[in-house]
């Protein structure tokens, strides 16, 4: 087919418009290939001077500064950016209990064995034969799905191991809510999910975090042993805590920051990434908007996620006593915050006790201003 000569120049224009669009991006850094991302080898890598110098060490040494000398009790902090470590200061190595961070690597196994059909995550409580003891599931609680626990929805509001006090205050009564059709941040959903996990797959969580993704990731310090149970006689279920060092956690985030993929390995479906990663509605807690949360991830949504931190696409994992992953996609970003409020017993009463120490809104606050002064040391933030 002959095409008419402005037909032909409108073509040769569209083409020379993309091209240019693109190479903006490259010079913008806007868009970067599979081929130029980077990970860590062994260790982390520092970013290169030139990189370096995109960050203000002026306006880093004020996050410095203020982490010591605001009592946030900050232990350990690790700023990646593009794979390469910007800044990190205190414990890194050392291992600490995530306290609920745990939920968001749980549900990277989950995306992995639902994929491969080990899980189907469409499946009820009673078709999955769970019930608990001493307060046994009714009827209509069997019909919560394994997808409503991941989104934090099933309408069973059990008593729960490693609950915070301000969970157990704002828990509904049972039989409130029926499943799917109410957010509440529910451990007992939580703890199901890691008991469901191990019956299906026949495996512990923490040799299978240990084997589909610290190593293939490369961390350098979880061993399948450093998730421990929390259990006792008010549930059937245990909590599932990981012992996980700030670099560790930080390969996580990045391996999230590249939707699921490490090097040329897809280790957490990219689709499972995608579907963690973004919300399609407001959730509350006690009556404020606090963003969306889908899939054991809290995620931005109408621009809320964390006080003084608001750039789209950000999403989260969060545990009690200012435990922190934080990823940035829009800046190729990982900040990790790290507590040390290890319990020195192991059980129920006192992990509970260390989780309660201090206003988890008063470490949003904190945290929100470390983040804020963190993103303003970028001299082209």
């Amino acid at each position: 087919m002959r095409h008419s000569p402005v037909r032909s120049l409108i073509c040769l224009f569209c083409c020379l418009s993309i091209v240019l669009f693109a190479d903006a991006g490259r010079q913008s850094g806007l868009v970067q290939s599979k081929s130029e991302e980077t990970f860590p080898g062994k260790s982390w890598q520092p970013l290169s001077s030139s990189e370096k110098a995109k960050w203000s060490a002026e306006k880093l040494a004020a996050a410095h500064v203020y982490a010591d000398a605001d009592s946030i009790h900050t232990s350990a902090v690790m700023i990646v950016q593009s794979g390469k470590v910007v800044d990190q200061w205190g414990d890194i190595d050392k291992k600490i209990t995530s306290y609920s961070v745990r939920k968001s690597l749980l549900s990277a196994l989950y995306g992995i064995y639902s994929a491969e059909g080990v899980i189907d995550i469409n499946q009820t409580l009673e078709q999955l034969g769970i019930d608990d003891s001493p307060e046994p599931l009714t009827k209509e609680e069997k019909q919560a799905r394994v997808v409503d626990l991941l989104r934090a929805r099933s309408g069973v509001y059990h008593p729960a191991y490693m609950e915070t006090a301000s969970m157990k205050k704002s828990r509904p009564a049972r039989g409130s809510h029926a499943p799917g059709t109410f957010w509440y941040y529910n451990n007992w959903d939580f703890n199901v999910l890691g008991t469901i996990f191990e019956k299906k797959t026949g495996l512990k969580i923490g040799e299978a975090f240990y084997q589909r993704i610290a190593k293939p990731i490369g961390m350098q310090d979880f061993q399948p042993g450093d998730v421990y149970y929390i259990g006792g006689p008010i549930s059937v279920h245990p909590a599932y805590p990981f012992e996980i060092t700030a670099r560790d956690l930080a390969r996580f985030g990045l391996l999230y920051l590249r939707h699921g993929r490490w090097n040329n390995q897809q280790i957490v479906p990219e689709a499972w990434v995608e579907k963690s990663t973004h919300a399609n509605e407001m959730v509350k807690a006690n009556g404020v908007d606090v963003g969306g949360y889908e899939y054991l991830w809290w995620v931005d949504y109408g621009g809320v996620h964390f006080p003084e931190v608001s750039l789209p696409g950000i999403f989260s994992a969060r545990g009690a006593g200012a435990h922190f992953l934080f990823i940035l996609p829009t800046l190729d970003l990982v900040i990790v915050h790290r507590t040390d409020n290890e319990p020195p017993v192991k059980d129920a009463k006192t992990i509970e006790e260390m989780a309660n120490r201090g206003s988890i809104a008063e470490d949003r606050a904190q945290f929100g201003h470390l983040m804020k002064l963190i993103l303003d040391a970028q001299t082209g933030h």
